[in-house]
């Protein structure tokens, strides 16, 4: 799955995108930003408070609850302001 990071959350893993592959445990949105914190200093400082992080699957916004099943793409974006 591509795993696409914008804003302030990709400034502090260092990498605009990338190819992951969670475990066979990781069934939901919520699961994978937990999951993605545990894989490294970076990944754990972007994922610290994974309850503002917004993610996207297939470019269409989901909750935590949402199953990854299937998704090839997966965005994941810090709180939104603006108008």
């Amino acid at each position: 799955m591509k795993a696409v990071y914008f804003a302030w959350v990709r400034e502090r893993i260092g990498t605009p995108e990338e190819e992951i592959a969670p475990p066979a445990s990781v069934h939901t949105a919520g699961e994978l930003v937990r999951w993605l914190a545990g894989q490294g200093e970076g990944y754990a400082h972007a994922f610290e408070k994974p309850d503002v992080i917004r993610v996207a699957l297939d470019k269409k916004h989901v909750e935590p609850e949402t199953p990854i099943a299937g998704a090839r793409e997966v965005a994941f974006f810090p709180p939104m302001t603006g108008g």
